[in-house]
């Protein structure tokens, strides 16, 4: 088991940023393929951002491509989600995911991660 564990959440205006971390307690996430998801009320939970295991490719969803990017900070055993110019199709409980190695080359899929944070709510409004 990997947990991880989501913060950063919250409320922003709109036009305005939040960054979302996700740590893995007790564990590093180096070698990890990692990845962003959302679900909206009412919604399935979506694709918004992932890397592959070291960092060097990164995906994201149309909707939040020049947005949005998903850093690591190796030393802090963290991967972020920087979300810029928030606008009102982005709320929702935001998770992180993980997928421990080997991984495939490319784009993961939703069912292909192993290990789920348990969320964090991100809201936007003046």
């Amino acid at each position: 088991q990997v947990p991880l564990v989501e913060s950063g959440g919250g409320l922003a205006q709109p036009g305005g940023s939040l960054r979302l971390s996700c740590v893995a307690s007790g564990r590093t996430l180096r070698s990890y393929a990692m990845g962003w998801f959302r679900q909206a009320p009412g919604k399935e939970r979506e694709f918004v951002a992932s890397d592959n295991w070291n960092g060097d490719y990164t995906y994201y969803a149309d909707s939040v491509k020049g947005r949005f990017t998903i850093p690591r900070d190796i030393a802090q055993n963290t991967v972020f989600l920087q979300m810029n110019s928030l606008n009102t199709e982005d709320p929702a409980v935001y998770y992180c995911a993980a997928r421990e190695p080997p991984v495939r080359h490319g784009k993961l899929t939703r069912r292909e991660y192993e290990y789920w944070g348990q969320g964090t709510q991100v809201t936007v409004s003046s």
